[in-house]
């Protein structure tokens, strides 16, 4: 059988990338070697990501996509399965101690964006995959791809069902989108994988799921004067350590959720604690509970309702993602860490750029690497600059002030990034015009999430020296937490109304007052790239309220 396009993989990017494709009229074959529906992590939600997730709705008129969109539409929509995510939260742990209140950050999410949510992928997944399939893409579940071959008109893709007795089958394709995660096929034919990983991070992981998590609120013994504004059950609860973090993600956080499961893992530098041939992921799990007593009472009753999952390094890197009628794309291209929830948004990043140009290059015909040249760069950036965040963040964990100044570099720049993405769309709904969403590639770091200068590419650079200054012994924890303070403080891009460059504000809470002055400030004070994207925004909210009014 023929198709344009033979995706590999029907996890979420298989899943949008096919659903796209085929509402613009394109023949598409889903295949996976496992069926719907399925464990899956990467259940935390961002503000960029639900951002993503408008933007491909309604820049190719997929309503069902918005059913992701918020803890709302997904409780509505699919299921009473979803967590709420109010906030990301981190305490700091050390070995044998209870936790000092006092070093704890924690970022609430502005009510202005929609209500994230705490994902529960199997759920969402088998929920997108239905709707590929329903927008016409031709599923093959329990199909394993075991060739692939390329030639000058187009791809072969040859392989069988895991039924008892199948035989090969072979399909053909224009287009091949490998969206099968580490174990790529086309990876591994085109021996694509750095070796090692470039990347300056390392972790490994373990995780699973949990019911009778006890909320840290509950055990933690902290006085209330002393908590953040938010609940921490509310939101992802991060639990740093020595150069790892336990991630704590509930599913049955607010009166809708009929789910009483909770995401759990552990990530930690391999280098540091390198993986023990003689226990069972459970039994380390369990020495690393003995260790932070705060954490074990979380634990205290709790049983998982799964096998661990427990990884080598997590990280690996592609020397090409883009090649003459194929694409790694995203997870299948590469992989860093789930600290701070970028899976998805990346994911969700590269199914714009991708599909954007494979409808055009399934009207004419070209499908040349040179066509999807930005998608390279864009996976590549993606990848590189959360490198250097995340590894800057497992060395600042083992020094609070380190880790709160970090902490500020990650947070600041999560809501223009995210204001930039919303000012596109609403935009595009005044007027229609895809060139909005184009626009939004026009920057020189693609990756970035704030890509349109480099002012904010020269502080995560310059934090991410400073941290490694700190890890080789050239500066004193404090001495780096210094320098870094000072960027901030100095920067005339970090928005100085949320907080960000108080060092003694360690939660922040933008309220709606907050988010008009903030919006004051990009739109009146900030440099010109933040300048236009404040202005615009607060155009956008308006103009856009004044149609959907004229709508009703």
């Amino acid at each position: 059988m023929t198709f344009d396009v033979i995706i590999l993989g029907s996890g979420l990017a298989g899943s949008v990338t096919g659903t796209i494709l085929a509402q613009h009229g394109a023949r598409v074959l889903l295949v996976d070697a496992t069926a719907h529906p399925r464990f899956a992590i990467g259940e935390s939600m961002t503000p960029q990501l639900v951002e993503w997730i408008h933007i491909l709705a309604e820049r190719h008129d997929i309503p069902e996509l918005k059913s992701l969109a918020s803890v709302q539409q997904s409780t509505r929509d699919i299921g009473p399965t979803f967590g709420t995510k109010a906030h990301f939260g981190f305490m700091k742990h050390e070995v044998g101690k209870e936790p000092n209140p006092r070093e704890a950050t924690q970022l609430a999410l502005p009510k202005i964006f929609h209500q994230n949510s705490h994902m529960f992928r199997q759920d969402s997944d088998a929920f997108m995959f239905h709707v590929a399939v329903k927008y016409g893409c031709v599923p093959r579940q329990n199909w394993r791809a075991a060739e692939v071959d390329f030639d000058d008109d187009g791809v072969t893709v040859t392989g069988k069902s895991a039924a008892p007795g199948a035989q090969n089958e072979v399909y053909r394709g224009k287009y091949l989108v490998d969206a099968s995660g580490f174990r790529s096929p086309l990876a591994d034919k085109f021996d694509l994988r750095d070796k090692p990983a470039r990347f300056k991070h390392h972790s490994r992981s373990m995780f699973t799921h949990y019911v009778g998590i006890k909320p840290f609120d509950d055990v933690s013994g902290h006085p209330k004067d002393l908590r953040p504004p938010a609940d921490w059950h509310t939101g992802t609860m991060h639990h740093i350590i020595e150069r790892g973090w336990f991630w704590i993600i509930p599913f049955d956080n607010h009166k809708d959720s009929r789910n009483p499961l909770c995401s759990v893992g552990l990530t930690i530098d391999e280098r540091t604690y390198p993986k023990p041939k003689d226990l069972s992921p459970e039994q380390e799990f369990q020495l690393f509970l003995d260790k932070y007593p705060a954490v074990k009472r979380q634990f205290e009753g709790a049983a998982r309702i799964r096998e661990w999952i427990s990884t080598d390094r997590l990280q690996y890197s592609s020397k090409q993602t883009i090649g003459d009628r194929w694409c790694l794309m995203s997870h299948a291209a590469g992989f860093l860490d789930p600290l701070f929830s970028r899976g998805l948004s990346n994911t969700f990043e590269v199914v714009d750029a991708l599909t954007s140009r494979l409808v055009d290059a399934l009207k004419d015909g070209d499908f040349s690497a040179e066509r999807f040249e930005y998608v390279e760069r864009l996976e590549q950036g993606l990848l590189q600059y959360n490198d250097e965040l995340v590894n800057s963040s497992f060395i600042a964990f083992s020094h609070f002030r380190l880790w709160n100044a970090v902490f500020r570099i990650w947070g600041s720049f999560i809501t223009p990034g995210t204001m930039r993405l919303t000012r596109a769309r609403l935009k595009h709904l005044r007027d229609g015009n895809p060139y909005h969403f184009q626009e939004l590639e026009a920057n020189d770091y693609p990756g970035l999430w704030w890509p349109q200068s480099d002012k904010f590419k020269i502080l995560l650079e310059t934090a991410a020296e400073t941290c490694e200054k700190y890890e080789a012994g050239v500066l004193t924890g404090d001495e780096a937490a210094d320098t870094i303070f000072k960027l901030l403080d100095e920067s005339p891009i970090v928005n100085p109304v949320f907080g960000w460059k108080d060092e003694n504000k360690r939660f922040i809470y933008p309220s709606t007052v907050t988010m008009a002055r903030y919006l004051y400030w990009a739109s009146v004070q900030a440099p010109a790239e933040m300048n236009s994207v404040g202005r615009e925004f607060l155009l956008g909210i308006v103009k856009a309220g004044a149609k959907v009014r004229k709508l009703l």
